[in-house]
This record gives structure tokens, sequence and C-alpha cells, in this order.
């Protein structure tokens, strides 16, 4: 028995996008995760809908119970919908009440489903608003210029918090799409090294650098070699957030057209005694001929 086609599932990573063909676009098992997923108005939408069909579920039940709510006008499906609203938050004005063993029956379970929800509500709230987020700045460009002599693939990572993050770590993967043995056009994924990868305080802005000699995937190339083998380079960041504590995770890549060549970054420290260094955000992306 053929499959039923599913509408494609865009997945978005930097500047790529990638269509899921024939897969599960949901699975209720994991609507915890998918409703961590979803932004802020689709929340909102979502928390909003079950409430109205909450309320309207019980409301029937109330409207088709008769006699059983005290004061409750008969037929009016309305007034039938508010109480069960005040009933679901437990508040009680007084002017309508169960009176009879049916009506008291469905307050009781409303009641017990409000509390239920207001629970897990309430969970998923302080975990949206709880999540660490990272606040750091990529350069827009990618530049290769000379460092100590020596042509360096460079960028430069800037920390938007207000205190220093610890235990950073950084990383630059290159893919590129190479030819091999069975086939003339595979995807390849090269680590690229460092002059450091790891550092202890990570409070302002500094500069990445790869040094590109024999060892280096990218020794010998040109901009168009780079443009050829469709090359784009991954760049991530990982630290700790010493205010929540808790680890955050930052990551950008660039394309080819990205990365400048013969170019550096432009200076932006400034040393003003006693320890004391100002550095200039608004230059974070600003490069000069090398």
């Amino acid at each position: 028995m053929k499959k039923l086609r599913t509408a494609p599932i865009s997945v978005k990573a930097g500047h790529l996008e990638f269509l899921k063909l024939n897969a599960e676009k949901y699975d209720w098992r994991d609507a915890y995760h998918s409703i961590l997923t979803l932004t802020w108005p689709q929340f909102a939408g979502l928390i909003l809908g079950i409430y109205v069909l909450i309320n309207v579920f019980f409301a029937a039940f109330y409207w088709a119970g008769g006699k059983s709510i005290a004061e409750l006008p008969p037929g009016s499906f309305l007034d039938a919908f508010f109480f069960s609203v005040e009933t679901l938050a437990t508040v009680g004005y007084g002017h309508m009440y169960p009176d009879s063993l049916y009506g008291h029956l469905i307050a009781t379970l409303e009641i017990m489903v409000g509390m239920f929800g207001m629970a897990v509500v309430t969970g998923l709230i302080f975990v949206r608003f709880s999540r660490p987020t990272a606040k750091i700045l990529f350069s827009k460009s990618m530049i290769i210029g000379p460092f100590d002599g020596i042509p360096n693939l460079m960028l430069r990572v800037a920390n938007l918090r207000h205190h220093a993050m610890v235990e950073a770590e950084f990383r630059l993967m290159l893919i590129r799409t190479e030819a091999t043995k069975e086939d003339p056009d595979v995807r390849r994924f090269h680590q690229l090294k460092l002059d450091f990868d790891r550092l202890i305080a990570f409070p302002a802005a500094l500069t990445i650098r790869h040094r590109i000699d024999e060892t280096s995937p990218l020794y010998g190339l040109t901009a168009e070699d780079l443009k050829k083998s469709d090359t784009r380079i991954m760049a991530s960041v990982v630290c700790v957030d010493t205010v929540i504590p808790a680890p955050i995770q930052s990551a950008v890549d660039y394309t080819n057209d990205e990365i400048l060549w013969n170019r550096r970054f432009v200076e932006i420290y400034t040393e003003q005694g006693e320890g004391r260094f100002a550095v200039d955000y608004s230059r974070i992306h600003d490069t000069e001929e090398a």
C-alpha cells in the first residue's frame, strides 16, 4: 500500500532551508516540545483556543442540564458559558450556583480541570520565560587577511550581555562540495583549527582566527575556488551565563559571498589606563584594507 504524501516540512539552518518530505509533522507524544517551539502569538492563540473550547464544552452540559444551576435563565447558552468561565476560574460570584447533584458533579469536574489546566499553563509560561537566550553577535562578514605574516580566516564575536560569560568554546566548520572516488559531487565537512578555541572569561568582543597553512582545507584557494565548491562556513559559540546560570549556544553560517579577501577588522579597543578598556560596539562589523 502506497503511503500518503504529506506536505513538506521546512527546517531552516542559517542561509539554508531543508524540506522534509513524507515526514510526520506532529507527534502528540511530544506535545510539550511542540508547544515550546511556538512563537508567543501562536502560544497565546493556542491557550485562548483551548480555554474557549473547555468553557463551551462545560457550558453545553449546564445548558442541557435543565434546572441544575440555580438562577440560570432557561435556554440561555451564553449565561451557561459565563457560568462555566466563573467555575473554571473558581471565582463563584454567587448569583448562579449548582442546585442539583448533576450540577454539582459537572461543576466539580470543571473545577478539577481548571486546577490542572492552571498548573500546566503556569509551568509552560515559566519555562518559556526562563529559557536562556544567547545574546551573541557575530560579524556580518568573515575576512581572509594577513595576521603575523600568514593568511588567516577571521571573524569577530561579541558578547551583548552586560556581564562576562564564562567557559566559552568556539568552533568553525567548513562545508563544501568535493569529489570522491565514488561520487563527483559530495558535501564534505571539515573542522577548522583555531588559534584558541576556549576562553575562561568572555566579557566583551574578540576575533577568532583560523591559520591558513599547509594543513588548512583553505590552503592555496581563491575566492573563485570557494564559489565553485559552494563553500559555507558555520561558526558556533557555547558558553555559560553566570546569572542564570545555564549554558547558552549561538551559531551562524557564512556563504562564500560573505567572505571578504585582503581585509582586516578595525580596532575597537581603546586603553584608558588602570586596567580599563573601552570597546566600541558600533564598529564590530567594520573592516579595512589589509
